[in-house]
């Protein structure tokens, strides 16, 4: 039985000219982040005995017309299922015979039309009597394929692809390992990489990580009709690791710079990478006197090797200018960069330079320049690098490295301001997500 209050409602609702059809309509409370969260509800408070009201409502419903126009066009979306082929997907379009064959036909050398991505979206453009006249497919690179019938032949045009940057917030907590953790959370593998790159100076993610550990990111999601294209730049993150709480934004200058900075302005970009190559291990370390295995005999090694197949690619371990590739004596295929002030690097027995490297050559940070190789004197293939100082080789592993350029005090202000709102972003989804834990 309603209260009086509640019948005066009703029949406030409840108008003569609504029909028969009657819905209920419930509340229900919506999760924040994708964690359930209670906001105002004193602890230990019992659920079961809260009394639920249900109210009915009369609502029309439109008529629907029992006949349609055969030439009204209208667009429709299916999403592409595992082991879907364009077939199936067009007579789920409904597609009549004819057109089915036609499209079939014309889109059979077509590349994009045989690499169907599960869970991508397929548009198309057909008459009410089911003649195909466009059908979109857009599979996550630059360009989406458009198929539009012509003459009554389909013919392909690529179009550039108008991508809306989404923004995201998503956190975990490490149980196993970092990208279990991720994909849990469903962050893209492309914005976990972007997570270690940004904190390899500061975290080792193959040692220092522990259970427990946790994370917070801010990131674009790039759309293209409404749908998930790819994913984008991370714009803020915090990692936690063993209790120390680290932090990074995003921002670009006036002058085209841009990178990761804590908060306080200092750039989390080393000056030089620790290590030229991705995955790899020490062969050989710098040393004053080590027994040399081509010329038997015991000499300083200046360097440090990294053994690695050939091919693996090289990366610069600093922006600079190439001074010099080709070939030198021992070293084989060498290639020498110049960088800020009184240092340079030098990378040894490469198989191969990186296509159009060139003396003079202008290379950021992390660009391939060569690939690993045993060119000179090397019994097997692996990198030999150097770290110069004022052209004396000193040992990368242990020297104190420069410290890369941190937000200029011209640029502190907009920094700030333009960054708040991440690090606002970061402290909510922390806090909620703390909550949530506890």
């Amino acid at each position: 039985m309603l209260h009086d209050d509640d019948q005066i409602l009703e029949k406030k609702l409840l108008t003569p000219t609504q029909k028969n059809l009657r819905w209920p309509i419930a509340l229900a409370s919506l999760p924040l982040f994708g964690m359930v969260a209670a906001f105002g509800i004193a602890p230990d408070t019992s659920l079961k005995d809260v009394p639920v009201q249900q109210v009915v409502l009369n609502l029309d419903l439109p008529e629907i017309s029992q006949s349609a126009d055969p030439n009204m066009t209208f667009w429709r979306q299916e999403r592409i299922q595992r082991g879907d082929t364009v077939a199936a997907i067009l007579s789920r379009f409904e597609v009549n015979n004819r057109d089915t064959i036609n499209f079939l036909r014309d889109a059979r050398n077509i590349k994009a039309m045989h690499q169907l991505v599960p869970g991508k979206t397929v548009h198309a453009q057909a008459t009410a009597t089911g003649e195909l006249l466009a059908l979109r497919y857009f599979s996550g690179g630059n360009e989406q394929f458009l198929m539009e019938k012509i003459d009554g032949a389909f013919k392909l045009s690529e179009q550039p692809v108008k991508l809306e940057a989404h923004i995201q917030m998503k956190s975990g907590v490490i149980n196993s390992s970092l990208f279990a953790a991720t994909d849990s959370a469903g962050v893209p593998d492309n914005i976990t990489t972007q997570i270690v790159d940004i904190f390899a100076s500061d975290i080792d993610f193959h040692r220092d990580l522990r259970k427990d550990d946790r994370f917070t990111v801010v990131y674009e999601s790039l759309h293209s009709d409404g749908e998930p294209a790819k994913a984008g730049r991370v714009l803020a993150v915090e990692f936690v690791n063993q209790g120390t709480s680290y932090q990074a934004v995003y921002f670009q200058a006036d002058d085209g710079n841009s990178g990761y900075y804590a908060p306080d302005g200092k750039n989390l970009r080393k000056a030089f990478l620790r290590s030229p190559l991705e995955f790899s291990r020490i062969s050989s370390g710098f040393s004053s006197a080590r027994f040399h295995p081509v010329l038997q005999t015991w000499r300083a090694h200046k360097g440090v090797d990294y053994a690695a197949p050939t091919g693996t690619r090289v990366k610069a371990t600093a922006s600079g200018t190439v001074a010099f590739a080709g070939w030198q004596n021992g070293y084989g295929n060498v290639i020498i960069l110049q960088h800020q002030g009184q240092y340079s690097t030098a990378y040894g027995h490469l198989s191969a330079f990186a296509k159009g490297l060139r003396n003079g050559q202008r290379v950021n940070q992390e660009d391939i320049i060569g690939y690993v190789g045993a060119t000179g004197l090397a019994t097997g293939p692996h990198l030999h690098y150097e770290f110069r100082i004022s052209g004396v080789q000193r040992d990368p592993l242990r020297v104190a490295m420069p410290t890369a350029i941190p937000i200029t005090a011209r640029n502190m202000a907009i920094f700030l301001e333009n960054t708040r709102s991440l690090i606002v972003r970061l402290d909510m989804l922390r806090d909620t997500n703390l909550a949530f834990l506890d």
